[in-house]
């Protein structure tokens, strides 16, 4: 099998139109990606769990790619993310799906075993812990941050700043976030900068041409002429939507997650240095059902891109001993 053999469907669900890309066939696996990233996240996934006996569907999250774009961020909440999760498996005829997530898509998945009981079979979650819910709303704790030094997500809520300047420059944009973002960069170095001034390729190191060992031309040119064409607004409403699931929370409060979980991620990710050294034994608390926690050398944030040898042979391995 190879990317060729990927089908791609849009499938109406919740109001809006969802694309997913699908491949293989047996017991479902749908992975779900996060900022700034496409169904195309998963492409070394998608073949390999594919030829082992599963079906693996890879949405575009609402807002990239080629799905709908909602404008609002209140549309990017937990009661439409899990609506469109959901909507998904019944447009596929799926009562049951393993579900596995990365940033803003890990968040997500966290919240579905609660959120859409009897539908989620197991996690295998990338990079982003369980953690407990913040007292404050986030956009609190981050305008706090952003005192003291440059905190992108900050600099994110604020509708138009962000979505021009990374949209002027898409090809430099995505080109340094991945870079600084890899297991190549240590990406708490850019809080040295100060918020006032600045906006996100003011900080961003200016990344290494082109290829890298993870990323080809070619690969990187896909999310280029996907970004090109759609903006960055869609990806940045995950962001501007943090409060509202803040609020969501507070009336459906977080349960453990009891499902079988596995969770990766690289010894470089900077979401692992920012939640500290205990964020996984904090995690275990949290995810009863935690069965092995994989930390990948040498991988920084976009772990199944950078180690994807690595992140398959753990997914396939616990997949196959849930049966």
């Amino acid at each position: 099998m190879s990317l060729d053999d990927v089908g791609h469907h849009m499938l109406d669900v919740d109001g809006v139109t969802l694309h997913v890309a699908e491949q293989g066939s047996g017991d479902p696996v749908v992975l779900c990606h996060g900022f700034p990233g496409l169904w195309y996240s998963w492409r070394h996934q998608l073949t390999a769990l594919a030829e082992a006996g599963h079906r693996v569907i890879a949405p575009d999250m609402r807002g990239y790619g080629r799905s709908d774009r909602p404008p609002a961020p209140q549309d990017y909440d937990r009661r439409h993310t899990v609506a469109d999760m959901v909507g998904i498996l019944d447009a596929l005829d799926i009562d049951e799906a393993v579900f596995a997530g990365h940033d803003f898509g890990a968040a997500l998945v966290w919240d579905l075993p609660q959120w859409a009981p009897g539908r989620v079979k197991a996690l295998m979650q990338l990079s982003v812990p369980r953690m407990p819910v913040s007292k404050l709303p986030p956009t609190e704790m981050y305008a706090r941050m952003a005192e003291r030094h440059f905190v992108h997500v900050h600099y994110f809520q604020d509708e138009g700043p962000a979505d021009e300047e990374l949209g002027r420059e898409p090809e430099r944009f995505l080109a340094n976030v991945f870079w600084a973002l890899s297991g190549g960069y240590r990406y708490l170095d850019i809080w040295r900068h100060p918020s006032e001034g600045n906006g996100y390729l003011d900080v961003l190191p200016e990344a290494p041409p082109l290829p890298w060992p993870w990323l080809s031309v070619d690969e990187f040119a896909y999310y280029v002429d996907e970004f090109r064409r759609t903006g960055f607004t869609g990806g940045l409403n995950w962001y501007r939507a943090y409060d509202h699931v803040w609020r969501e929370k507070q009336t459906l409060p977080d349960e453990p997650v009891t499902v079988p979980t596995i969770f990766l991620v690289g010894d470089r990710d900077p979401v692992r240095e920012m939640m500290g050294a205990d964020a996984l034994e904090r995690m275990a608390d949290l995810v009863p059902g935690l069965r092995n926690v994989h930390i990948i050398e040498g991988a920084g944030h976009f772990v199944q891109m950078e180690a994807p040898g690595e992140v398959n042979a753990a997914m396939l391995a616990f997949l196959a001993g849930i049966g």
